[in-house]
């Protein structure tokens, strides 16, 4: 049985891709709510994120954010219904989460998370020469959130994924079905850093933008941060 831990963050970290930043994008294409709807509506034609049959298994369109919820829904929604197949630490390849950094140190654990999973790309093509931009996307979260930071040496929680993930996505699948709102746990990347994952759209509030981060990898395995 894990710790519960009450939780309010006001300004936990995600990065996610600027290309993926596409919804204000949509602003000037409209002269009015009318037609930006219709271009909504064709957009939903092949998103996954406003598409039924496109969704993940374990996703219900009825839980997923609207535009109700303003600006950001949309990156909300595609946490959770752009899955890798093969999941990642606390969620399976048939549901997202919001993963996120919390605490003091939440910049800088966000860039090494970020560092992590780029460089183990680049690692499998073998070249170390890319250029990929990031934008801080802040949220708030107030809850009770089961909260592993003090399990040293869990298995979840062992830095090589193929160990790592099936424990962790288990650990996950058995908290998720008995309504929990999430995971708080200490950073793998970022010594002190604290990470939060989140298993449910509508506990991630009050979305904003924050800074462009460019990651420039030069030839090393270690990027330059801009």
């Amino acid at each position: 049985m894990t710790a519960v831990t009450e939780t309010i963050e006001p300004a936990a970290i995600r990065l996610i891709p600027t290309a993926h930043i596409t919804e204000p994008a949509l602003r000037p294409l409209a002269d009015n709510d009318q037609d930006r709807a219709l271009l909504a509506e064709l957009e939903g034609l092949t998103s996954s994120r406003l598409s039924m049959p496109m969704m993940p298994a374990g996703v219900v369109a009825s839980e997923l954010l609207t535009e109700a919820a303003g600006h950001g829904h949309s990156y909300v929604n595609a946490a959770f219904c752009y899955v890798r197949p093969d999941g990642n630490r606390f969620n399976g390849g048939d549901r997202g989460a919001w993963s996120c950094t919390i605490g003091e140190n939440a910049a800088r654990t966000a860039q090494a998370e970020v560092v992590f999973r780029l460089t183990r790309e680049l690692d499998n093509v073998g070249v170390y020469d890319n250029v990929t931009s990031y934008r801080e996307v802040f949220a708030g979260f107030m809850g009770p959130f089961n909260d592993i930071r003090g399990e040293i040496g869990a298995v979840y929680l062992d830095p090589d994924p193929a160990i790592a993930y099936p424990a962790g996505q288990a650990l996950a699948a058995g908290l998720f079905n008995q309504g929990s709102n999430g995971i708080l746990y200490s950073s793998v990347r970022a010594a002190g850093g604290t990470c939060l994952v989140a298993f449910r759209p509508n506990l991630v509030q009050n979305i904003r933008l924050g800074a462009m981060l460019t990651f420039r990898w030069a030839g090393s395995r270690q990027p330059e941060i801009l």
